[in-house]
């Protein structure tokens, strides 16, 4: 149920409740596009929610919490272990997010108006990474995917939807020559990945680490925009 507050709620997923902030559409529309956004491990909804308002005014953007509880305040969407020098995950919590998130943006529905057909979904990091692995699988609910400092996980290649389901896919992929925590490889293989599949792609590496700059918002907002 929405609270009093216009600017958050909770929308209620088959497995779990993602809690949730709103910047709704800054231009009256009935139908805008809608922007989900997945945060970082350890971070939370107001992490990326921070760049809102940065954001073309003609969408809904919506910020969720990851569903899984590392302490007060810091929450992922799985288990990850960098000990052995590469990312090893837990696939049974990576699945069942990605679940979550589709459950999350029928719950959604219920609760705010937009334009099914118009539906990005973005996330940094491990956000990026969930954004990979909900828009591959499934783009008849997904027109677009942001994919900030993130990598597609192993286990989403062999559910990756039939090539003729693609086409309508757009990507906006943007990595960091100096990321630390996951490698530019990481970004390369993504983008190789992409063009083989056919599905039109806009491919950024900027001179930063693992991090979200003003020139990243900037590059976000243009290619909505443009979209």
């Amino acid at each position: 149920m929405m609270t009093s507050n216009s600017q958050s709620g909770y929308a209620k997923g088959d497995t779990t409740l993602l809690y949730y902030v709103a910047r709704p559409p800054k231009v009256q529309n009935q139908k805008p596009s809608l922007l989900i956004l997945l945060h970082g491990v350890g971070s939370n909804e107001q992490d990326l929610f921070r760049i809102a308002n940065s954001l073309p005014d003609n969408f809904l953007v919506i910020s969720a919490r990851a569903p899984f509880t590392i302490s007060e305040g810091r929450y992922k969407w799985y288990d990850v272990d960098f000990s052995s020098g590469s990312p090893r995950f837990n696939a049974e919590q990576a699945e069942k997010s990605r679940l979550v998130i589709l459950s999350f943006i029928n719950e959604l529905k219920e609760k705010h108006s937009f334009n099914e057909n118009e539906i990005y979904l973005g996330g940094f990091s491990q956000g990026a990474i969930m954004s990979f692995s909900v828009g591959l699988t499934r783009p008849d609910k997904v027109k677009g995917v942001i994919a900030l400092s993130g990598r597609v996980l192993s286990d989403i290649k062999p559910k990756i939807a039939e090539q003729n389901k693609l086409n309508g896919l757009k990507v906006l992929v943007i990595h960091g020559t100096k990321d630390e925590v996951l490698s530019i490889n990481y970004a390369r293989q993504c983008k190789h990945l992409l063009d083989s599949l056919h599905i039109q792609n806009t491919y950024f590496e900027l001179n930063m680490g693992h991090t979200i700059t003003s020139e990243v918002t900037d590059l976000i907002s243009k290619w909505l925009k443009a979209e």
